[in-house]
């Protein structure tokens, strides 16, 4: 089993900053990969910032300068965003490909935080 848990959305005015953290915990053997998509209103699901075990980092155009993650390989990441704007408003959705103990590498997904920009 796996589990893992978001913290740090909230409501913040434009160019204000938040920092979400996903903690993964179970059975886990490694974890590859670890990141965000958000979802948000008439706005398709969308994969914000993810980091790999080697740690290489991807991010979509929309945050690129403005989001940095860390972590990815030891089941943890943290997701700091700054430069907040009002479309970044989204629910945040962690997610993890992990391997566990005697099985194959598989994704796994938090339950989501909300994040609200508005002034």
């Amino acid at each position: 089993q796996v589990q893992l848990v978001e913290s740090g959305g909230g409501l913040v005015q434009p160019g204000g900053s938040l920092r979400l953290s996903c903690v993964a915990s179970g059975d886990i053997f490694r974890t590859y990969t670890m990141g965000w998509y958000r979802q948000s209103p008439g706005t398709p699901r969308e994969l914000v910032a993810s980091i790999n075990r080697d740690g290489s980092t991807n991010y979509a155009d929309s945050v690129k300068g403005r989001f940095t993650i860390t972590g990815g390989g030891a089941r943890i990441t943290d997701l700091q965003m700054d430069n907040l704007r009002p479309d970044d408003t989204a629910v945040y959705y962690c997610y993890a490909r992990l391997q566990l103990f005697n099985e194959d590498a598989n994704t796994y997904w938090g339950q989501g935080t909300q994040v609200t920009v508005s002034s």
